[in-house]
């Protein structure tokens, strides 16, 4: 069975979707796993990190991404919903990444996620709003070893649609006041979300991000993050680095390397990916 983990924190800005997508990178490329991404921020970052603005923007007119998929939830009789044809297969600009798949995003996600919550309930009261995702990934989602979710920052149905499959979650955050302030409320709202429909959804652990090795701040917050009840800490810290921020650019290179960069970037997302498969292992 696949291992299903949400992407998550309330802040935006704090290297969500970078973790995400050099996570699905790294466990790919150098642990030789097959990833599944799914994007269900309507930011899209993590889909044009993947395969680009132009090939999204193909997918989007075409209706080839997730709002298609909540959209036929609010007209189940007008459903156009393609699995396959949404479906990306061997994305990444990466040449050594080979097998980490993608289901897009898009920007009409932000005109859906608020009706979701209206959707009819179907025969035998079959159909639930925080259930769409999972029924509609069911056949493929065994194909993959991971399944990456990157959620919007927020706790709304979409991000539950994504909890609702996933069997742990990790927190990327700055080690900031702002960046640090709703991992208690993520924490909480989730133990409680996973109480409600009897499913364990474990607190894999939080991942200080953009960290400055200089800032009394970053150390300060970094070390009250590792004496928290609320959530483990990884011990994988990823640096504020420009090679970082850059990556997010769909440009095709040859190696991890060259798109992380050589002074320790791509160590660290390496060490962070085997981190969390010996986390889900244990």
């Amino acid at each position: 069975m696949a291992t299903v983990v949400s992407v998550i924190n309330l802040k935006g800005g704090v290297g969500k979707t970078t973790t995400t997508v050099a996570l699905a990178e790294m466990l790919s490329a150098a642990l030789r796993k097959k990833v599944l991404v799914i994007d269900l921020d309507p930011q899209t970052n993590a889909t044009t990190m993947l395969i680009g603005e132009e090939k999204w923007k193909e997918l989007n007119k075409a209706g080839h991404t997730l709002a298609r998929l909540f959209k036929d939830a609010l007209d189940p009789a007008n459903k156009s919903f393609d699995l396959q044809k949404t479906l990306q297969r061997k994305v990444s600009n990466v040449e050594d990444v080979r097998t980490v798949d993608l289901l897009p995003s898009s920007l009409d996600l932000i005109d859906v996620q608020d009706r979701i919550a209206s959707m009819q309930s179907g025969q035998f009261y079959a159909e639930n709003p925080i259930d769409i995702l999972r029924k509609a990934v069911k056949p493929i989602v065994d194909e993959y070893d991971f399944v990456l979710i990157d959620c919007p920052p927020n706790l709304g149905i979409i991000t539950l649609n994504g909890l609702r499959m996933s069997m742990g979650y990790m927190i990327p955050t700055i080690p900031d006041i702002l960046s640090t302030y709703g991992i208690p409320q993520i924490v909480k709202r989730i133990g409680e979300f996973s109480a409600a429909i009897a499913e364990p959804i474990e607190a894999l652990g939080i991942v200080v991000s953009k960290y400055r090795e200089q800032s009394p701040l970053h150390k300060n917050t970094k070390r009250q993050l590792a004496g928290e009840r609320d959530a483990p800490l990884f011990k994988t810290i990823i640096p504020e680095n420009t090679q970082i921020a850059s990556a997010a650019e769909f440009v095709p290179v040859s190696t991890l390397k060259q798109k992380w960069g050589y002074r320790g970037q791509y160590e660290a997302y390496h060490a962070l990916a085997q981190e969390l498969l010996e986390k889900v292992m244990a």
